[in-house]
């Protein structure tokens, strides 16, 4: 009892000697929270599995160098959204008001990014999309914007799909087999303006498809019928390895330029044996000459991942590239904002003052406050499947 008074009374003087200690560690290492939704489960699993790894490859980068804000970690807090849009936004949701985050990213579908991107510019939170590529995801004509992308965008990929289908396969006439949603309306519009520029190439069909479809032979027999020499593929894996089954059995031999969503999943499972046939845009590649960062984040992913020996298995690589620069560009957005308030953070982002040395590219001011989109079509790649895994055609 003696001990306890002591004691009791050696606490009571704590407070006037400046001593009294923090039942928690102090503000200036309490971690900043970044959030992720993606689809974490479901057919496009992978995809979100090569995002995530980016990501978590990055922030292992940024937490060993000393964090942000003078010391404080970032980690990574992740929801799944099954490619779902109502749970892309119950997610988002839960990481705005739940875990406070100061900013998050976004994965793989156009249309869960388009309904995430009102209650980010809503709650003035930042959100960098790392993979969805409509253009309505930036360009959304909401000022100030708190949507980025570090990530492809499809009023310009689809400038460079056209040009590819002509200067590689020699086609001046072209079909478009687009997925019937969000996505498929934003590159339809895309490659539509892209063609009123484009005097080498014609668009003589458009057919749209289901997600759940699995025969897409009587959209391919009319742009057969209309005398397209290639098809422009919009869609993600399953029901773009649907369509080349459909090609198959038609015995249709006609070159396939797709959009990156076949890049998630097991397209070279599911489409069979034509899979390397088709021809789709990408941003970065871990196959040949790397510089010094690449060589360094591949080592990363092999020291992480045990099951990663070397580029042939770091799949869905686009997410994996797209996502390690994202996190480093807001990193050093964070800390020029000072503050985790997502206003600040959105004008640094806009106005970032020093250069970043990246993966896919070196970034000198990559935003400005009309520009939300980090990468151009100077950025993008074309590869196909080779033996399962993706490596350049050009």
């Amino acid at each position: 009892r003696s001990v306890r008074r002591h004691l009791s009374r050696f606490a009571a003087l704590l407070p006037g000697l400046g001593l009294l200690a923090t039942p928690s560690i102090s503000q200036a290492s309490d971690p900043v929270k970044i959030g992720l939704v993606a689809a974490l489960s479901g057919a496009s699993a992978q995809s979100g599995e090569a995002i995530t790894r980016g990501l978590e490859i990055a922030v292992d980068e940024i937490n060993a160098a000393g964090g942000v804000l003078d010391g404080r970690p970032i980690e990574l807090i992740s929801r799944d959204d099954q490619s779902s849009p109502p749970r892309g936004l119950t997610a988002a949701r839960e990481l705005m008001y739940d875990e406070k985050v100061a900013a998050f990213f976004g994965g793989i579908d156009s249309p869960v990014a388009l309904a995430m991107v009102p209650l980010a510019n809503q709650e003035k939170i930042p959100f960098v999309s790392v993979w969805a590529a409509a253009t309505g995801i930036t360009r959304n004509g909401a000022n100030p914007n708190y949507a980025f992308r570090v990530s492809a965008i499809d009023a310009l990929v689809d400038i460079k799909l056209l040009d590819y289908a002509h200067n590689r396969f020699n086609a001046t006439k072209v079909g478009l087999m687009l997925i019937n949603n969000p996505w498929g309306e934003s590159n339809q519009k895309g490659l539509t303006a892209a063609d009123e520029q484009n005097d080498a190439v014609e668009i003589v069909g458009i057919e749209k498809f289901e997600g759940a479809d699995v025969d897409m032979t009587p959209q391919l027999l009319r742009l057969q019928e209309a005398g397209a020499e290639a098809i422009i593929l919009v869609v993600n894996t399953p029901p773009g390895a649907q369509m080349m089954r459909s090609r198959e059995r038609m015995g249709w031999n006609v070159p396939v330029v797709s959009h990156w969503g076949i890049s998630g999943g097991r397209f070279p499972e599911l489409a069979g044996p034509t899979a390397s046939e088709a021809h789709f845009v990408q941003t970065y590649s871990f196959y040949g000459e790397q510089s010094e960062k690449g060589n360094a984040v591949i080592e990363a992913l092999k020291a992480k991942y045990p099951a990663i020996k070397g580029p042939e298995d770091i799949f869905s690589p686009v997410g994996t590239a797209n996502a390690y620069d994202a996190m480093h560009i807001l990193a050093r957005a964070i800390d020029q904002a000072g503050s985790t308030d997502g206003d600040a953070i959105r004008q640094a982002m806009e106005n970032l003052s020093a250069a970043y040395d990246g993966l896919i590219k070196a970034y000198n001011k990559p935003f400005s406050e009309e520009n939300h989109d980090a990468l151009s079509p100077e950025d993008y790649i074309m590869v196909h499947y080779k033996d399962g895994v993706v490596v350049p055609t050009e």
